[in-house]
């Protein structure tokens, strides 16, 4: 029998909260990589433009660090589009479960995917946004070792 009254429709709610919490956890990731894209494409750009006005020696570590930021940028819409699809589910999975307990049907299998595809998309967009995180130390690696520093001195790690 479906749900005909605002208190039976109570429970529904307070069970999809849990995924809209999520939805919101989610929107502020996604709002903090689509920041890092915004600032790699604005590095990007800076060392386009430093790279028409340099010669020889000097292009070699401004293309390196482009390459770096291009794979970044590779990388930032990959986790963009994990977290995304991450979002999409959980969106999906609130409807299904207010839909399932107004109807009465039985979709556990449907909820069950829904939440799994969820977090795999999450825990996919984390990972992606390690292995960013990876690329700009190795990015200031690269450009701590062009700048002039005193003789003798290295930078750790390299």
């Amino acid at each position: 029998m479906p749900v005909k009254t605002i208190a039976g429709l109570v429970p529904v709610l307070q069970t999809a909260i849990g995924p809209v919490i999520l939805i919101s956890g989610v929107g502020l990731l996604l709002l903090l990589m689509t920041n890092r894209l915004g600032r790699i494409i604005d590095r990007a750009r800076h060392l386009a433009a430093a790279r028409k006005a340099a010669s020889g020696e000097a292009l070699g570590p401004i293309e390196a660090q482009l390459a770096i930021l291009w794979r970044r940028a590779r990388l930032i819409q990959a986790a963009i589009a994990l977290a995304a699809t991450s979002d999409l589910a959980a969106a999906l999975l609130v409807i299904t479960l207010f839909f399932t307990a107004l109807l009465q049907l039985e979709t556990a299998w449907i909820v069950g995917g829904l939440f799994c595809a969820c977090l795999a998309c999450l825990i996919g967009a984390l990972l992606v946004f390690i292995r960013d995180i990876n690329l700009t130390l190795a990015a200031l690696r690269l450009e701590l070792q062009v700048e002039d520093r005193p003789a003798g001195k290295s930078i750790p790690g390299s």
